[in-house]
């Protein structure tokens, strides 16, 4: 039996610049943090010839064509896995709020399959592989940030060139600016559940359009993602906040459909009651907010929140990436 833990994320800035429709054109840049909040997949291998997958559901087939689960079957097609297995995931937050729960998916079960074939996978082979079987085989418009994320952990930076090539690079942040980041970056789930698809396609598509608006938003995303790596090095955590205000603002401009008159509503109350800035996570439209809120300001925050019905989590860093945790 194998199983692994694969972070989720929260991204801190540049979010979008990922997309190939973007850093084709232009090179991206991102930073974004995985955190102690997981996916988690079992691999077993079964008695009997025939495969089982469970998720929401659950499958029982004969051979890999015939598994319904896109990322499950094209993952074993990819690594050779024909027969005689058993797969299941569980994961610390519902799917579809903007956590990055797909990458982290895709590359828990890369990073399981590698071990059940005694494969040793970098980070950069599984993150790799990961966005081929989610961009380039089933067509998802994602971006490579989460399953970059996925694989290494921390607060890192991604440099994207335009051919794609990516340069992962963790942040060297001071351990108190790690902790007060942990304690002021404040995330609340709004309940709105939506696949990422949905905003990622309309952006994907204005950019292939060559819509200037939207380039342009995208161009003043990816400077904001430099700026804050640059805050968070130098440990000016306010100037964090103010970044993820200008951030926000920034990717309204890139799609319709990545506010609603609720979220704005949130939004505002949010910045009423104490937070510098914040942002939606993921492509946006639902899912968790996060605000950039000091100390002092706190209690103020949770109780505009949770009046409105919106559930805080507490997070840390994760520093391990996906790994392999029980191999037996």
């Amino acid at each position: 039996m194998i199983v692994t833990r694969t972070p989720l994320r929260i991204p801190l800035g540049g979010g979008g610049t990922d997309l190939p429709s973007y850093y084709r054109c232009y090179g991206g840049f991102l930073v974004s943090a995985a955190i102690n909040k997981y996916v988690y997949i079992t691999v077993n291998k079964r008695f009997e010839d025939s495969i089982r997958v469970s998720y929401a559901r659950t499958e029982i087939v004969d051979c890999v064509e015939q598994i319904e689960h896109p990322i499950v079957r094209e993952a074993l097609k990819l690594l050779g896995v024909e027969r005689g297995l058993e797969i299941v995931s569980m994961a610390d937050l519902p799917s579809n709020t903007g956590m990055g729960s797909s990458g982290s998916f895709t590359v828990g079960l890369l990073q399981a399959l590698h071990c059940l074939k005694r494969e040793t996978a970098p980070p950069q082979q599984l993150a790799e592989e990961a966005f081929h079987v989610e961009a380039e085989v089933l067509g998802e418009p994602v971006g490579k940030q989460d399953q970059y994320i996925a694989a290494f952990g921390r607060i890192t930076a991604l440099e994207i060139d335009p051919d794609g090539h990516v340069e992962a690079a963790p942040l060297e942040l001071q351990e108190e600016v790690i902790e007060q980041l942990e304690s002021d970056a404040m995330l609340f789930y709004t309940g709105i559940q939506r696949p990422a698809s949905e905003v990622l396609g309309d952006q994907q598509q204005a950019l292939s359009e060559g819509q200037a608006d939207v380039a342009q938003s995208l161009h003043a995303i990816k400077a904001i993602g430099r700026e804050v790596a640059g805050a968070l090095q130098a440990g000016d955590l306010p100037r964090f906040g103010e970044l993820l205000q200008a951030h926000w603002e920034a990717k309204k401009r890139t799609s319709t459909k990545i506010s609603t008159s609720e979220v704005d509503r949130w939004y505002a109350l949010a910045r009423e009651n104490g937070a510098v800035g914040g942002k939606l996570m993921g492509a946006g439209g639902g899912g968790f907010l996060m605000f950039y809120c000091p100390n002092h300001d706190k209690a103020r925050l949770r109780q505009a929140m949770s009046a409105e019905g919106l559930r805080e989590m507490r997070f840390a860093v994760d520093n391990d990436g996906s790994k392999v945790i029980v191999n037996v």
